[in-house]
């Protein structure tokens, strides 16, 4: 079923209430582990952290151009050089405050009040809230194993037929949160090329790039320069709290976008910049977080269907575990507030990702360390038989 929504009021994004509530929880003593958000439990890459000493200690950090650094674009065009294989024109890319800010841009700049985008259910809830307060109309269209978890054309021309309406606009995430679904380069072309004929913009969310465990990681940029790409150094790169991404859009785009982020955002912390540079170069240690990331995968695939907690998705990519909780209850945002309360471990409702179906489904965050992760599911263990 394909459910529409148009603007009204903001919906809760309970995996930050949960988060609010580990952190008293946590500043009263308590021993919470929290696997509720996406957060890497690495701190930034060691040369960003030097690039930031180095910068405080001996220059003044102020504005800067709205599209960021030149220094930060020539770096991401290269970027895309060496990890894809494709020339992007500096120009093309203009830095953000976070990827949040470069979703708030795209929005802003492709679309008008009223029309329609699709984005897939289960999916980051702030896609359908942002677009939400912005008067845009959601179209939240179902994936599950017949899609291979990701949108298809198929799926979007029956969530069109089923709707009644045209979309605008399609925005995919690959490796997809909280699914984890890694959409392959066959299967984004697909969805590309079917856009581009219908006129529809696409949006590609290639934030958890980097944190692909299995399948095909590409960038819509491989396949064509009509995407709008949105990143940024908060997951791989470790960086959540410097709030940097960047957008990398088509050339007639990147004007208009630079007008909106002068009044909206004057320009990204200059700080984060000069760091996000280093960050770029440190390769060597941030394989070795996803190596660590691997490994807390690999235990929590094997043991969480052990504790009647089956995957509802691969674990492809980005740092999250999808499970079905009907055995052990139908509402999902009160086992969340029973598990913290009971046992200190902080996981997100599904109804955040999936207001249709997410009162069976919990994410669990697999981000942390492997000490976090064994402690927290014997914890989950033994209060799952002590309930039953």
């Amino acid at each position: 079923m394909v459910t529409i929504s148009k603007r009204s009021a903001v919906e809760p994004f309970h995996a930050m209430d949960v988060l609010a509530e580990a952190t008293r929880r946590r500043q009263a003593g308590k021993p919470v582990i929290s696997m509720a958000v996406g957060q890497p439990g690495h701190p930034a890459p060691q040369a960003a952290l030097a690039a930031a000493r180095t910068a405080l200690d001996h220059g003044r950090i102020g504005y800067t151009d709205a599209l960021g650094t030149g220094e930060l674009r020539q770096a991401l065009a290269d970027y895309y050089r060496r990890r894809h294989g494709v020339a992007v024109d500096a120009g093309r890319i203009i830095v953000t405050t976070g990827s949040s800010a470069a979703f708030n841009l795209a929005f802003l700049g492709l679309f008008d009040v009223g029309d329609a985008v699709a984005i897939a259910r289960p999916g980051y809830p702030a896609y359908r809230n942002i677009l939400k307060a912005l008067g845009l109309t959601v179209v939240e269209v179902p994936v599950n194993a017949g899609t291979h978890f990701t949108l298809t054309p198929e799926s979007l021309e029956n969530a069109q037929r089923e709707a009644g309406l045209r979309l605008k606009g399609v925005l995919l995430a690959s490796p997809a949160n909280p699914t984890g679904t890694v959409t392959g380069k066959a299967q984004l072309g697909d969805l590309a090329r079917y856009c581009e004929g219908e006129g529809i913009s696409l949006i590609s969310d290639e934030i958890y790039h980097g944190l692909t465990f299995s399948g095909d990681e590409a960038s819509a940029l491989e396949i064509g320069d009509r995407a709008v790409i949105i990143n940024s150094f908060s997951k791989y790169y470790c960086m959540t709290g410097w709030r940097v991404g960047w957008m990398v859009v088509p050339p007639e785009l990147v004007r208009p976008l630079e007008c909106l982020a002068q009044s909206l955002y004057i320009s990204a912390p200059e700080l984060s910049q000069i760091a996000a540079v280093a960050a770029l170069g440190a390769g060597e240690e941030l394989e070795h977080y996803k190596a660590s990331c691997r490994a807390n995968r690999d235990y929590l695939m094997e043991r969480l269907p052990t504790l009647g907690l089956p995957l509802l998705s691969p674990m492809d990519g980005a740092f999250y575990a999808y499970v079905d909780v009907s055995r052990h209850t139908n509402d999902s945002m009160a086992f969340a507030r029973e598990m913290l309360s009971a046992i200190d471990v902080a996981a997100t409702p599904g109804l955040d990702f999936d207001p249709v179906e997410g009162h069976r489904a919990m994410r669990f965050s697999y981000a942390g360390t492997m000490a976090e992760m064994v402690e927290a599911l014997d914890r989950i263990e033994h209060w799952l038989k002590a309930r039953s």
